[in-house]
């Protein structure tokens, strides 16, 4: 992952947005202590945005691509409507257990669906049309993930993706086999010319584009 801002400016921003959660503080030391590529983990500046997007949105229906850990997850869970519910998708089963083991010890264990499996196979056997989905799995797929969600995304609905300057990769000459670049590069393309959305792409992390349906 690329540095976009210089250390001490992000320590700056860190130290100036709202406080990460304890719950997941507690979840991000066990992500590191545990599990593979922790780096992959939304982290508190990144969780603080998820979560007042949510809390802007106020969304009755949430759909997660990519639950990892459960962080980002959780995030999001902070704005939904009090008649909310988020569903969050992973294919690795071995997070399961972690995953419900900290949804369990949030207020919004009971508005938490969980998923293990292929998204792809998942998605169409969810009900119903949401309000906000973010992606954030498997690169290759993210093209495949916008087809299939944006016709289950209302008016008005945002989409979030994660992911998309992938360590600089998109903007430099793509070897054949590099599936994951091709693809992402493919996909900020889609976002920015599908008529049905408008896109903005933000310098956060490896980057965020968050995109409204018209």
């Amino acid at each position: 992952m690329i540095d976009l801002i210089s250390k001490e400016i992000q320590n700056y921003v860190i130290n100036h947005s709202s406080d990460e959660p304890d719950l997941l503080k507690k979840l991000t030391h066990e992500t590191f202590q545990k599990v593979l590529q922790p780096q992959m983990l939304s982290g508190h500046y990144q969780g603080r945005i998820l979560s007042i997007l949510s809390k802007i949105i106020r969304p009755k229906k949430i759909l997660e691509i990519g639950t990892y850990t459960g962080y980002s997850a959780l995030c999001l869970a902070e704005g939904l409507h009090e008649k909310g519910e988020i569903h969050t998708i992973d294919k690795n089963k071995e997070l399961f257990k972690i995953q419900k083991y900290y949804f369990s010890k949030s207020p919004y264990s009971g508005k938490i669906h969980q998923y293990s499996g292929d998204a792809i196979e998942i998605i169409p056997k969810i009900d119903g049309l949401f309000d906000l989905v973010f992606i954030d799995a498997d690169k290759p797929n993210y093209v495949k993930y916008f087809h299939l969600i944006i016709e289950k995304l209302r008016k008005g609905g945002v989409i979030i993706s994660d992911n998309v300057l992938w360590s600089g990769k998109v903007m430099n000459r793509i070897e054949e086999s590099d599936l994951s670049t091709k693809t992402l590069k493919e996909y900020n393309l889609l976002l920015k010319n599908d008529p049905r959305v408008e896109s903005v792409m933000l310098p956060i992390r490896d980057g965020l584009t968050v995109s409204f349906k018209k």
